[in-house]
């Protein structure tokens, strides 16, 4: 089986180059692509190029716009990237009877209310992010393609920047530190969201239903590590395991004070409730989402 994986310098990406290697052939592209092939979002007919020569059994698009406060200025990029691209992979996907595997966001919901967002709860993206990663849905729909829909929140990988990095470093700069906390969500590891990823693919595949016209589980789903925090919580977490594996800080978690969103303006608005209910994607593909916690301390033991 050959799969179609956009996006792997990503975090995500990355992860997603090991998960799925063992269902068959990763065929993964960044934004310069290789061999001919492009892997750039913004070059649409490109892409449907690439699905077209390529031929694959199965596409995974891991790309995305995910500057959230400069899509405020660059809606058009972040709209060609984040909505016109994946409906050219939907297109492509109806067109030869594959799969195709894409993600979105929490921030296509406005963040009211504490109760997790279901995948029927009526969206409204407070951002162009938001807005963007909505409208990307309603197209790869349309399309009638074959896809499931990954919606995820509070994504960070051990590559790269990610949240626990940059509390750690400020906690060993500054004496206090201020942290949100009405924002809740659940911190998810990309490798995870990967390892999900893989096994849903891994079941239609056993049960024969990425054979073209095979019908199967096409839609949303909610995919996030068990558990809730704020970020404040999130923050304390990461240095109070800090501390006791002997990493030497300024400032402690019982120096890390709460602050509202009100206090810290940005361009993009962030919505307070992230939460999302995991239950039909449990339900259809018996996966086990383990704590957030259980997450965050595996990318502690790698970085610290």
């Amino acid at each position: 089986m050959k799969i179609l994986l956009l996006g792997k310098n990503g975090q995500l990406g990355w992860e997603l180059q090991r998960s799925l290697s063992v269902l068959g052939e990763v065929v993964a592209l960044d934004r310069a692509g290789a061999n001919g092939l492009c892997g750039d979002l913004t070059d649409l007919e490109g892409l449907r190029q690439t699905v077209r020569q390529l031929q694959p059994q199965v596409i995974v698009n891991a790309a995305a716009y995910t500057a959230v406060d400069k899509a405020e200025s660059e809606p058009e990029l972040a709209r060609t990237i984040n909505a016109l691209a994946p409906e050219v992979l939907a297109q492509e996907a109806a067109r030869c009877g594959v799969w195709l595997l894409h993600y979105s966001t929490d921030y296509v919901f406005d963040g009211s209310g504490s109760k997790p967002w279901q995948e029927d709860d009526m969206p409204a993206p407070l951002s162009v992010y938001g807005r963007t990663k909505l409208e990307a849905e309603q197209r790869v729909a349309a399309t009638g393609s074959r896809h499931l829909i990954f919606r995820t929140s509070w994504v960070y990988g051990a590559r790269g920047g990610n949240f626990a990095r940059t509390m750690l470093r400020l906690a060993q700069e500054r004496d206090r530190l201020k942290v949100i906390n009405d924002q809740i969500g659940a911190p998810t590891g990309a490798d995870l969201l990967a390892d999900v990823s893989a096994q849903a693919l891994g079941q239609l595949l056993h049960i024969g239903q990425l054979r073209q016209n095979v019908g199967g589980p096409s839609g949303i789903y909610h995919v996030a590590a068990a558990g809730e925090t704020s970020w404040h919580g999130y923050a304390r977490f990461v240095l109070q395991t800090a501390l006791a594996q002997g990493v030497s800080l300024k400032a402690g978690p019982d120096a890390v004070d709460a602050i509202p969103t009100t206090e810290y303006p940005t361009p993009a608005k962030r919505p307070l409730n992230s939460r999302l209910d995991t239950a039909r994607l449990r339900a259809t593909f018996g996966v086990h989402l383990p704590s957030w916690q259980e997450g965050v301390n595996r990318l502690l033991a790698e970085i610290l």
